[in-house]
């Protein structure tokens, strides 16, 4: 129940029992004060007379006085409450329209100094901070992530070349270190690429594409990638489909569901890929076997860095920031992404892309 109804509700008790007491009190007043004035006077039937007569005037007073007043009363009292109430429910829904990536826009001040005003000024000094903190987070990770770069592709390089020069009976360990720093490097470009995408450094380059061909070239890119784990990767449907989008990310998109996929497998298991057409959107669907993910962390996988519990193993490589990204580039083309799982049955990704987006 909203405020403006409660406070209406106990409006209209406080009205009708004020109009009560008035009645009471004027009943009191025309009948039993007359009567107890001069009680020798009258007779029972004059007495019964008087009092019908006087509750008569009373309903009269109802009727013409005391129903317009509290139809008036309630009209009026509904109209202020509306009219006080009406700039918090503009400053909720201006509100709840603030999130991470507009926390520099300011909400709207009515200036006339009033108690709602003041709560907005505060409001307003308060994203304030928030966005100015955002803002240090996202510097702070675009040059460590900088930073890091560099001894990181000197590091790759001096492995690649102790590899060829050393003996073989060190080169286990110099490819366990050399995966070690492909995999920060690959973290490192993760975190770049998204801090950049928060802070809007990235531009899309729309083009049309054909959506189709590229989930094909897909496709026989994730066999290869399914043949160490003997994971099967099956094209159900795969429709002619054209849109605008930036191809290089798009072609990200899809690697990384299908990698994905591959990955958090069982052996010998099944991924299925699928395009369609459905009411004027492009709908892909990527559907693997797998552990699953569990229904209390399913609203947490595109988070960064998070990883479910039966990917918190050796044998899964990975960083947390594929779902991520992958929700990124959705996004930026105007899109959706779900995922539903049911543990060790089947996991679902479905990503709609409005054909005409730009």
């Amino acid at each position: 129940m909203t405020i403006r109804t409660r406070l209406t509700l106990w409006y209209a008790v406080i009205l009708f029992v004020s109009i009560a007491v008035i009645l009471a009190l004027s009943y009191h007043e025309l009948v039993g004060e007359k009567a107890a004035e001069h009680p020798e006077s009258k007779s029972a039937a004059g007495e019964h007379e008087e009092q019908d007569e006087g509750f008569g005037d009373i309903v009269k007073i109802v009727v013409w006085w005391g129903i317009p007043a509290a139809v008036l009363g309630l009209g009026g009292g509904w109209w202020l409450m509306r009219k006080a109430l009406t700039p918090v429910a503009a400053l909720t829904e201006a509100a709840a329209r603030i999130h991470e990536g507009n926390l520099h826009e300011q909400l709207p001040r009515t200036g006339n100094g009033d108690e709602l005003d003041r709560l907005t000024e505060v409001f307003n000094a308060m994203t304030g901070r928030l966005n100015n903190s955002f803002n240090r987070i996202r510097e702070f990770t675009l040059h460590a992530s900088h930073e890091l770069k560099t001894p990181l592709t000197v590091m790759h390089g001096e492995l690649e070349t102790a590899l060829r020069e050393e003996a073989p009976n060190n080169r286990e360990r110099l490819l366990s270190q050399l995966d070690e720093v492909q995999r920060l490097s690959k973290i490192v470009d993760g975190l770049s690429l998204l801090t950049k995408a928060d802070a809007g450094l990235i531009t899309l380059r729309p083009e049309p594409v054909r959506l189709d061909e590229l989930v094909r070239d897909n496709y026989a890119d994730a066999q290869i990638l399914a043949q160490p784990s003997d994971v099967q990767v099956k094209l159900e449907q795969c429709d002619e489909i054209s849109l605008h989008g930036d191809r290089h990310r798009l072609r990200q998109l899809l690697l990384n569901l299908t990698d994905n996929a591959i990955k958090y497998n069982h052996a010998k298991g099944n991924v299925s890929i699928a395009l369609q057409r459905v009411n004027g959107s492009a709908e892909l669907s990527i559907v693997n076997t797998g552990p699953g993910i569990p229904a209390e962390l399913q609203t947490r996988v595109f988070d960064r860095f998070f990883r479910g519990d039966a990917s918190h193993n050796n044998a899964v490589d990975g960083c947390g920031l594929g779902l991520s990204i992958a929700q990124w580039i959705v996004t930026a083309h105007k899109g959706t992404i779900h995922i539903t799982s049911q543990p060790e049955k089947l996991t679902t990704i479905r990503v709609c892309l409005p054909i005409a987006s730009a």
